[in-house]
């Protein structure tokens, strides 16, 4: 049985993160600070440790620290909770050495998943240590400095070229140069295209920490779609012969860039089979739902978005959209105020069929 420490001061937090990892048939260790948590990796050494950024006595990132330079706990894998979403709390994290990150509130699945794919990370560097089988794509990946996804994202940060866009304001258009692959630091982006008859059509979101602008990196290929800022945003480039670079000398980095890509894909898809065969009705709820996940906006916060971009990711009328929200405003789901919108029953929207 695997072993985890979780080191969290909200004590109804740590119980409940604890009774799901228990029933997982893990074997959980608790600490409500941060001071008491060195003491009890050092003791216990665990498998893993989950450990929240802020805390009293010492943060998260003082445990990091602490626990990286002891020998015999700098190798335990290490995730972060955090309830900031701000990119540059998350990359000091990273910057420090932890394994990955989890935003609160999180769900089970989540929390799962990240155990489980450090567990099995950990358990597969230790055989290549144990074996003594360091490929040579390995060891140019150490010396290029880029392990992982996180740290790709962190490449971006760093070195990348930091561009801002007002809301409306065009990061690239349909039919350009694709020179260049970005990085979003902060905002939301929309990516569009223009049917035969002018419309415009969303064809994907981009918030905080995504990715935008993939396309050929054999050929010289033009963008695809055009690209524009939904809300004052922030992004980080670099050109796509940097980035080949990167992938060719780092396997386990284009693996998870495939895997993020793939994921991407399949939204898309799944979005695309809403807006042929869902009702209007299904098709307004939905959207407004994803721009709520996409702005990172909790059930009873203002979303303010306009009605042509609802209708555009929706896939319907703008007519036929604003006729569905005040639909949705007598039923109870939604408040309207001017352009803002507020979910007030987000049982009920997400059962709109």
């Amino acid at each position: 049985m695997k072993t985890i420490l979780l080191i969290e001061d909200d004590t109804a937090l740590r119980e409940n993160t604890a009774e799901l990892l228990e029933l997982s048939d893990y074997n959980v260790i608790t600490s409500p600070n941060g001071k008491v948590g060195i003491t009890k990796a050092k003791e216990e050494k665990p498998d893993i440790i989950i450990c929240d950024i802020m805390m009293p006595e010492v943060d998260g990132y003082g445990v990091l620290e602490a626990l990286s330079y002891d020998v015999n706990t700098n190798h335990i894998p290490f995730i972060f909770l955090s309830a900031k979403t701000e990119h540059k709390e998350i990359r000091k994290g990273m910057d420090l050495g932890a394994d990955d990150y989890l935003t609160k509130p999180f769900e089970e699945d989540e929390l799962l998943s990240a155990v489980e794919s450090r567990l099995a990370k950990s358990a597969l560097l230790s055989k290549v240590v144990k074996d003594q089988q360091f490929s040579t794509t390995t060891n140019t990946s150490e010396d290029n400095g880029l392990r992982n996804l996180h740290e790709l994202k962190n490449f971006f940060d760093d070195h990348g070229e930091i561009s801002e866009f007002k809301k409306g304001a065009v990061v690239y258009e349909e039919g350009e140069h694709s020179n260049n692959i970005y990085l979003i630091l902060k905002g939301v982006v929309k990516s569009h295209k223009m049917d035969e008859n002018g419309k415009e059509l969303i064809t994907t979101l981009y918030k905080t920490d995504d990715f935008l602008g993939f396309t050929s990196f054999i050929d010289n290929t033009p963008y695809l779609e055009s690209a524009t800022a939904v809300e004052d945003s922030e992004l980080a480039g670099i050109s796509k012969n940097n980035l080949k670079e990167i992938l060719e000398k780092s396997k386990n980095i284009s693996l998870e860039l495939m895997e993020l890509l793939t994921e991407n894909l399949s939204e898309i898809k799944e979005q695309l089979l809403q807006m042929a065969y869902s009702s209007v009705r299904k098709k307004t709820a939905q959207t407004i739902l994803q721009f709520a996940d996409v702005l990172n906006k909790k059930p009873k916060d203002n979303i303010k978005i306009s009605r042509n971009d609802l209708a555009s990711v929706a896939g319907i009328a703008t007519e036929s959209l604003i006729r569905t929200l005040s639909s949705f405003k007598k039923d109870g789901l939604i408040e309207i105020e001017g352009r803002n919108i507020k979910i007030l029953d987000l049982p009920g929207l997400q059962l709109v069929e």
